[in-house]
């Protein structure tokens, strides 16, 4: 302030004028989101001055009539530039003088008011839209005003979308092209079919649109199946993981030993750390089970045939059974080659499948889910 010179009124007292305040957050405007120009936004006073020119009707050259006789005085210019279809109606609108006159029909008086207002202020209040969200959603729709149908669809989606009400918002929505509003209330109908199905609006569709009807119960159906086959292919997958669990437990007791089992030259110590394979210990009372059963042969016991099939289960997966310490692995490798086309298809299978699960590609001693392919 030290460079103002003496003829400037603020240099003579070398005070800082107060700033202004700054503008208030608007009162009458329960718009979320609201669109700014640049750095700049309209203030409280200049959506009041808006709303007073709808309410007094001043100068007003167009007049709108409603269901039951509502009237509605408005300006062309403020309609015709809020909404394309408005100022097509307004060029072919006839009037007395001045004035035209158009008509709106097929909602509620009050809806038609509120809508009219938003078109000045782009305002609404909160407990009018709770009242008339529907009909002010087909409004925004029939006269191409984006705002207020991208509001009416985020206040239903946010708090105005009940039981009662899902199956009109349902239909609505395919009407007015809002899909992301029938992606939802299409899922609420779904998941709470019982229910939505005792409302009048379904006895309504069902009466006026049966195929409409049709067509989501046999959404639901499919639903109800891929549900199915959802969980049918998280089990077989847990089958899988389980499986390849086993293959490492396994190699990890015939290489390097566990606490109490493990190859003949390794020195075994009981105060190893907690070993680390969940599978592990059923593996080892597995293996204890085959090295001491009289029926070993394959058919002669349960845990030796499971335990058969895991010792070939493995001679696929392995990567070098040459150097492999897993009992029986070269053998079964040999064995492989003998075996029937149809058989050795199950196992090819099986095991891509074991491998895609963990997807694993290079694992010391299991080989590539694409070599699973090849040999």
């Amino acid at each position: 302030m030290e460079t103002i010179t003496k003829q400037s009124p603020q240099g003579c007292n070398n005070i800082c004028p107060t700033p202004p305040p700054l503008p208030g957050p608007a009162m009458n405007c329960r718009r979320k989101g609201s669109a700014t120009k640049g750095n700049s936004c309209a203030s409280t006073a200049t959506r009041d001055l808006w709303d007073n020119l709808f309410d007094r009707g001043y100068r007003a050259d167009v007049t709108i009539r409603t269901n039951d006789g509502g009237i509605i005085y408005a300006h062309a210019g403020v309609l015709g530039m809020a909404s394309p279809v408005l100022r097509g109606m307004l060029k072919q609108a006839k009037g007395v003088g001045h004035k035209r006159l158009i008509s709106i029909h097929g909602v509620q008086h009050d809806a038609v008011r509120v809508f009219i207002r938003f078109l000045y202020s782009s305002c609404y209040e909160q407990e009018e839209m709770k009242e008339l969200v529907l009909p002010l959603l087909v409004l925004s729709h029939a006269f191409v005003v984006p705002l207020l149908k991208r509001i009416c669809e985020q206040q239903l989606e946010n708090s105005l979308l009940t039981l009662d009400n899902v199956v009109d918002v349902f239909q609505l929505s395919l009407l007015c092209d809002a899909p992301r509003l029938v992606l939802l209330t299409h899922r609420m109908i779904l998941r709470n079919i019982k229910a939505v199905s005792a409302t009048e609006g379904w006895i309504a569709m069902k009466r006026s649109h049966p195929a409409l009807e049709k067509e989501i119960l046999e959404s639901m159906i499919y639903e109800e199946q891929m549900e199915k086959e959802r969980i049918r292919k998280l089990n077989e997958r847990k089958i899988y993981l389980q499986l390849y669990e086993a293959m490492e437990a396994l190699v990890h007791i015939c290489r390097d030993g566990c606490r109490t089992i493990g190859p003949c030259d390794k020195d075994l110590k009981d105060d190893q750390k907690p070993c680390t394979y969940e599978a592990c210990k059923g593996i080892e009372l597995l293996v204890r089970h085959f090295a001491g059963c009289k029926l070993r042969v394959p058919g002669g016991c349960i845990h030796c045939k499971r335990m058969w099939q895991l010792l070939e289960l493995h001679s696929r997966l392995c990567a070098d059974s040459g150097s492999c310490r897993v009992p029986l692995c070269r053998n079964f490798k040999d064995k492989i080659k003998k075996q029937f086309k149809k058989d050795e298809m199950k196992w090819k299978v099986l095991a891509k499948k074991i491998l895609s699960t963990k997807r694993i590609g290079g694992e010391p001693y299991f080989l590539s889910s694409k070599s699973i392919s090849s040999y």
